[in-house]
């Protein structure tokens, strides 16, 4: 049976302009929708209406004040919101769009009007906090498609999985002290933004809900695996989502300028499929990716690739990729020390 999937795109994310020498440019979305017609993907999904966010659905994770000063770089050129965080005259609508088109790509997923789909949208989003733009990400698209759906659906538990090379320390923030929002993230450590360590597990209703998996450089396929397989599965099977949003960066593939880290198209491949198996077992196969950093252009959309023929069913699931290197045991039994007492599942 064909897989109904949705993708986001469109113009107004190519006009978030950084300046040709940014690494995070247009250029990343340029390549990523080539490979979307070159390969016939394009034919095959269905493209998602865009739709701005409104204030409400912004205000639900960042401040009144963060909206405004996002708001008020309209029109105006040079702008920086931080040290490396560049805003353009259009930054600001293509950030509404990218928020309220995940919105709408998350309710049609909900909505059984789609399987799973792909908001392929720019400004990233997962470093932005309550009251700071910071690290290329504006408004976050990902916590704010999960707060409506808490908010508006009724639901109850949302997991989070973030494999951006960084930390999405502002992800992590928005549901740190909430059972409603499990966060799981693997990325490089000691790295930017500094946050994401073993020992920052969520707090009050939030203890245990937050689980990091900091990785030294250099970790590539078979170690990924390994965390996703060993850590992630058993956790989610507990927690039972009934929406999984993965928070896509692709910044850890081997050719990224950025992330130190030696992960190829198969390491995507497999974690996509880890993704929608967890999904088809647990919550009707309602999966929902967006992405957020990878700087390599043509080697992240081969990547993208890989993932989306698996969401359309056109490739086969990948199973285990072998075993991770000497040593990276002692990863694995660091999480189990902060979470076993969370996750009786967990028997590393």
């Amino acid at each position: 049976m064909a897989k109904k999937v949705g993708v986001v795109k469109g113009d107004i994310f190519l006009e978030h302009d950084t300046g040709r020498s940014h690494p995070e440019s247009a250029g990343r979305l340029v390549s990523i929708y080539g490979m979307l017609d070159q390969t016939g993907i394009s034919r095959e999904v269905k493209t998602v209406e865009l739709r701005k966010a409104t204030r409400e659905e912004i205000l639900a994770i960042h401040s009144e004040a963060h909206y405004r000063a996002i708001e008020h770089t309209q029109g105006k050129e040079g702008t920086y919101l931080d040290g490396d965080t560049p805003a353009s005259p259009k930054s600001f609508e293509a950030a509404l769009f990218a928020a309220g088109s995940l919105i709408e790509l998350t309710r049609s997923v909900l909505s059984g009007e789609l399987d799973s789909g792909f908001a392929l949208v720019r400004p990233p989003g997962h470093h932005a906090e309550r009251d700071r733009a910071m690290g290329f990400c504006l408004f976050n698209n990902v916590a704010i498609a999960a707060a409506w759906a808490l908010r508006e659906k009724g639901l109850q538990r949302v997991l989070i999985a973030d494999f951006d090379v960084h930390h999405g320390n502002g992800t992590q923030h928005s549901f740190y002290e909430t059972d409603q929002a499990l966060y799981f993230s693997t990325h490089r450590y000691p790295f930017y933004p500094g946050t994401g360590y073993f020992n920052e597990v969520g707090k009050n209703r939030g203890e245990g809900f937050t689980v990091n998996v900091p990785l030294p450089g250099g970790m590539g396929d078979a170690e990924f695996d390994a965390v996703y397989s060993k850590v992630l599965i058993p956790i989610a099977r507990a927690y039972r989502p009934e929406l999984i949003l993965i928070s896509a960066g692709f910044d850890s593939y081997y050719q990224d300028p950025l992330g130190g880290m030696e992960m190829t198209e198969q390491g995507f491949a497999r974690l996509g499929s880890i993704f929608i198996r967890l999904a088809d077992e647990l919550c009707q196969g309602k999966l929902v990716l967006a992405l957020e950093g990878g700087y390599a252009v043509e080697g992240s959309a081969r990547c993208i690739r890989e993932i989306m023929l698996r969401l359309l069913g056109k490739a086969e699931l990948v199973p285990e990729l072998g075993e991770p290197v000497s040593g990276f045991e002692r990863v694995l039994e660091e999480v189990a020390k902060h979470h076993r007492s969370y996750w009786k599942e967990l028997s590393l």
